[in-house]
């Protein structure tokens, strides 16, 4: 099995923040910008800047960044804890994770979700991209509003999903990826099935090398690194943490 590329935490940053800038859903214009740096990493002092600029996940990176004691929101081990999960994350308690919740979104949701939301922290709402998707992105009682399909979709493209590359296809992989279902009124994982992902952009990707039995991080259909096997375990773990957070409020 081949091993994950080190790459520093702006970089890192860059790999799982392209894959949804490019279409347009977070942060500035900066696909190009972040594909070449995520790539070859030369100008970490524009990925700073740029990262600055992602309002979905800069605070958690403060906020998990904090918590630690580490300096650097864009250290390596603050970006892989929150795109990912680590222990990291478990020490964010809970009066912690509330503050955060109520600055951000207390003022941009409805009175009458608030509640909704703020007693996730105490449900186990960990600073993790997983969460954000599971949880604060749907808001309240999107499951339930008949637009079930699209919904989870969207969900499912935007969490980091997990896939066992099966070959290359051009400049596309073909893997066999987990998706999320709704089963029972439930948030689960489903069985592993075909798709292909984009992961080569003019020739260049963030998964160079990968081969047939690797495992790769997925975000929006993108290629972001290749996993072995104990962050594959972490992003497992952390993603069913959440859906258990997300289960009790369905």
């Amino acid at each position: 099995m081949g091993v994950p590329m080190t790459a520093s935490g702006p970089v890192l940053f860059a790999r799982y923040a392209f894959g949804p800038n490019r279409l347009g859903y977070c942060g500035p214009d900066a696909a190009d910008e972040l594909f070449d740096e995520g790539t070859v990493g030369r100008d970490e002092r524009a990925l700073r800047a740029l990262a600055g600029s992602f309002e979905g996940a800069w605070p958690y990176l403060e906020l998990i960044a904090r918590a630690n004691g580490i300096a650097d929101p864009l250290d390596r081990r603050v970006v892989d804890a929150y795109w990912l999960g680590s222990p990291l994350v478990d020490e964010v308690g809970p009066t912690q994770m509330a503050q955060s919740l109520a600055t951000r979104f207390r003022p941009r949701v409805a009175v009458a979700e608030w509640p909704w939301l703020s007693g996730k922290a105490g449900d186990g709402a960990a600073p993790v991209h997983a969460f954000h998707v599971l949880d604060v992105f749907p808001r309240a009682g999107l499951l339930r509003s008949g637009a079930t399909d699209d919904v989870l979709a969207i969900m499912d493209s935007c969490r980091i999903r997990w896939g066992r590359v099966v070959e290359r296809d051009g400049s596309w992989l073909v893997v066999r990826a987990v998706p999320l279902e709704l089963h029972a009124g439930r948030l689960r994982l489903g069985l592993p099935r075909a798709e292909r992902i984009e992961a080569w952009r003019d020739g260049h990707a963030f998964v160079d090398g990968v081969q047939a039995g690797n495992v790769v991080s997925i975000h929006w259909s993108w290629a972001c690194d290749r996993l072995d096997p104990a962050a594959l375990g972490r992003l497992v773990a952390w993603t069913t943490r959440q859906l258990e957070v997300a289960n009790r409020t369905l």
